[in-house]
């Protein structure tokens, strides 16, 4: 597995093809207009950790776990084109806005790792979203990132499950694509990225089978987080 440093150009050509609309408003001109992408900047100044009234503080084993934006309004709308409307473009902007907040509040990280969808539903859809943020947000951290995870087995969408169920779904889903991977992980601080976190299941799911594969501390950034 290549450790990537930079993201690869996304939506050039389609630029030229199919002018961007904001995801929020609808203007076109851009993904994500500049009114609506204030969204994204609502807790860049807010100290790092958990607002009161948000379920479950950090879920164990994460270090950390920030996010840029509660998954709502444009954000939600804008994550809902990046993955489901083939809106690429819109990883840009998303991830610029979580290497904003890292960079505010982060308390470390040497390698950023998507979280990953079943090769299936990746095949499908012509990409990772996580990957695509994992890169933008590389870009703006200077920090590598490597796709080292995959998801071994089909799971439910958490978003159509209980709390407790969402942890038996993911539950020993998430291991390195290779045994060779070891040694991008072995004594590293690793920082997941993912669109959403609700009740942070896949997270620790993820970071699991990162500690089993020696990983020093594993962290968790993603776009929005779900009440």
């Amino acid at each position: 597995m290549v450790l990537h440093a930079l993201p690869a150009t996304a939506g050039s050509l389609l630029d030229i093809a199919l002018p961007p609309a904001c995801a929020g408003c609808g203007e076109e001109g851009s993904t994500l207009c500049r009114r609506c992408g204030l969204a994204l900047k609502g807790r860049l100044e807010l100290p790092p950790g958990v607002p009161l009234g948000l379920p479950a503080a950090i879920p164990m084993p994460l270090a950390q776990l920030e996010w840029c934006a509660p998954f709502t309004g444009a954000v939600r709308a804008a994550l809902h084109q990046l993955k489901y409307s083939g809106e690429r473009r819109l990883s840009a902007p998303l991830g610029a806005a979580m290497a904003a907040r890292w960079r505010a509040v982060g308390a470390g990280g040497d390698l950023l790792v998507p979280v990953p969808v079943h090769a299936e539903r990746a095949r499908q859809r012509g990409y990772d979203q996580a990957a695509l943020l994992a890169a933008e947000t590389s870009a703006g951290l200077a920090v590598p990132w490597a796709a080292v995870l995959v998801r071994t087995r089909h799971t439910r969408p958490q978003f159509e499950l209980g709390r407790r169920a969402r942890c038996v779904n993911v539950s020993g889903a998430f291991a390195l694509a290779c045994q060779a991977q070891e040694v991008l992980i072995r004594g590293k601080w690793v920082v997941l990225v993912d669109d959403v976190a609700t009740t942070g299941s896949t997270l620790v799911a993820c970071a699991e089978a990162l500690h089993g594969a020696g990983a020093l501390a594993v962290s968790a950034l993603t776009v929005a987080r779900e009440r």
